[in-house]
């Protein structure tokens, strides 16, 4: 049977939590029924999507649960230092101006569908099989993993007694999250997940915008909050530095006890140069973001919705991070015993427990029937970023691998076949729940993940686009070259995150181990860059004529003229406001 004793939820809470979900399957349900059985609508909602549509949908499928403990928890152990990967509202600037117009005008389902228009089809096999691996380790494993933890922390005491089989709240929100959100994933496709993911980020943004503002309320405001906290911790450039480090450029960690507060230290070197190749990759190459642009009907709508994301991006920083520090300053400060004894051991901080800290806030500084809207936000990120890489997963797997091995199958098999996929996807999200019920430090493994496997892609899609001499097999040597470097980091980093074990001092692994995950990739990159452009000169140059309007070089007359008329004075305006918004949270965000 099902318990959950002294939970913190009143009859409102539930009551909104229900409405949430009616809402949700009642517009996944009326998106189902609109559906066409062809695969431009299934994977593509029939490439029609509005721009504001696409702009919730990219900023919902970015916000996902990882943010919400991830991001929080990082903002009780470290202030703002994550922040700047949020301020990379600037990435989506460039999807819409200098990526959408190539992106729209080759009518490609997938990113990798990309890469073989302008290389070849074998670097389109290699980046999908990587982004599949990738999703897995990164999007669905932290995603579970995250849903768990918020399960966990606001009902502790659930559980299900099935005779044979004893389920905690840890698995029972898991199974619940991923199987709703795998049925309308599975039958609508991309239009019921950008749908429903238009009215998550309303639900997630309103909810997490309260926590900020009754958290701030409990606090005493946002001077006591500078002052509790601290001015390292509102200092984006000035991250504090481990006993024994000899400065914020110092490229490897001594092995030094590092208090609970350093325990995610960014260097300001690492943030400037490797975060924006880490939110490029991501906002303008990677399918689970692009694939909202590319279901746009034309550039218009596509850039102006990339716009419109841009502007949503610049909300995490005040309803994740600053919740985050909130909770952080309330256990320290003593107004909030509750909080205290939840995030101290031992009469200090602990950082395990600080990723609890958005979840903590909800269950113990929100009203009744407030914090029902929250819950229903929470489950809102949960749900849109595993439907997102749900659906993700499934284009790829379908469109890159499937319809070249059988490709006069017809539009109908398709869908089905994407949908066999998506269920797949169901089925691995939840094997992989007892491999990452152990997992820590979840968003700092997140970056560091994805700043191993960044780096190439980010190489071959910018320097395709802006260099028309780079050949397939120049873009073939660095994306394997590169994926190695990345894979190789992970092989040496896995057994001392396993068992807790350093290398020896001084010893070759023990250097690859402990260099930063920023300065690693920086290397990725710089060798990506040397290596795309020695292979591409001392081989022979692409066929432009079929690479046309797939560079700036190769682009005619024609093109630009189409690009110019999707854009006017409104689309500059917004796009040089987001900008100056960037710039004031910088200076502002100074200590």
């Amino acid at each position: 049977m099902l318990a959950a004793a002294n939970v913190a939820f009143g009859t409102l809470d539930w009551i909104v939590i229900g409405a949430y979900f009616v809402l949700l399957l009642g517009i996944a349900w009326w998106v189902i029924k609109r559906n066409k059985d062809t695969a431009d609508d299934y994977f593509l909602a029939g490439r029609n999507l509005g721009w504001w549509i696409v702009g919730a949908s990219i900023f919902a499928s970015n916000i996902g649960s990882e943010h919400l403990v991830g991001l929080a928890g990082s903002g009780c152990t470290d202030g703002v230092a994550m922040a700047h990967y949020e301020l990379h509202a600037w990435c989506l600037l460039i999807l819409g101006w200098v990526f959408v117009p190539f992106y729209s005008r080759s009518k490609v389902f997938t990113m990798p569908e990309f890469l073989e228009r302008r290389y070849s089809p074998t670097n389109r096999w290699v980046l999908s099989l990587i982004s599949l691996v990738g999703y897995v380790l990164t999007k669905i494993a932290v995603g579970i993993f995250a849903g768990g933890i918020v399960f966990r922390t606001l009902l502790p005491e659930m559980r299900l007694d099935m005779g044979f089989v004893v389920m905690d709240s840890f698995w029972i929100g898991s199974f619940l999250v991923i199987i709703l959100t795998g049925i309308y994933t599975v039958l609508g496709g991309l239009r019921a997940v950008a749908y429903t993911e238009a009215v998550q980020t309303l639900v997630l943004v309103v909810g997490s915008a309260l926590v900020t503002v009754f958290g701030l309320k409990a606090l005493g405001g946002w001077d006591e909050l500078r002052t509790v906290v601290g001015s390292d911790m509102f200092n984006l450039w000035k991250p504090l530095i481990p006993e024994g480090m000899t400065g914020t450029w110092a490229p490897v960690r001594e092995p030094t006890r590092i208090a609970w507060y350093f325990s995610d230290n960014y260097p300001w070197l690492g943030m400037l140069f490797c975060a924006p190749i880490i939110g490029l990759w991501y906002w303008c190459t990677d399918q689970y973001i692009v694939q909202r642009a590319l279901g746009a009907p034309n550039e218009q709508q596509a850039r102006r919705g990339s716009i419109f994301a841009a502007f949503l991006k610049l909300l995490p920083v005040f309803i994740f991070i600053i919740p985050g520090m909130i909770c952080f300053a309330l256990a320290k400060s003593g107004n909030s015993p509750a909080l205290r004894e939840a995030l101290y051991s031992y009469g200090m901080p602990d950082a395990e427990k600080c990723q609890a800290a958005f979840p903590l806030m909800v269950k113990h500084i929100l009203p009744q029937g407030i914090r029902g809207i929250v819950v229903a936000g929470l489950l809102a990120a949960l749900m849109s970023s595993l439907s997102g890489v749900f659906n993700a997963s499934s284009t790829l797997f379908t469109m890159d691998f499937y319809s070249k091995l059988k490709p006069n199958v017809s539009q109908h098999h398709l869908v089905w076949v994407g949908r066999i996929a998506t269920t797949a996807m169901v089925v691995i999200g939840l094997l992989w729940i007892p491999v990452i019920q152990g997992a820590k430090g979840l968003y700092h493994y997140l970056q560091s993940v994805q700043g191993y496997l960044a780096p190439p892609i980010f190489v071959v899609f910018f320097l395709g686009i802006f260099m028309k001499r780079m050949n397939s097999k120049g873009c073939l040597a660095s994306l394997i070259v590169g994926f190695a470097l990345g894979l190789f980091r992970l092989a040496v980093d896995t057994p001392v995150k396993l068992s807790n074990h350093e290398y020896e001092m001084g010893s070759f692994f023990w250097i690859v181990s402990n260099i930063y995950f920023q300065y690693f990739s920086l290397l990725i990159f710089i060798v990506c860059v040397i290596v795309m452009v020695v292979v591409s000169y001392l081989t022979r140059e692409p066929d432009y004529a079929s690479i046309s309007g797939l560079t700036y070089q190769t682009v005619d007359q024609e093109h630009r003229e189409e690009s110019r008329r999707s854009w006017d004075a409104r689309d500059v305006i917004f796009s040089i406001l987001v900008l100056l918004i960037i710039l004031a949270a910088y200076l502002y965000f100074n200590g």
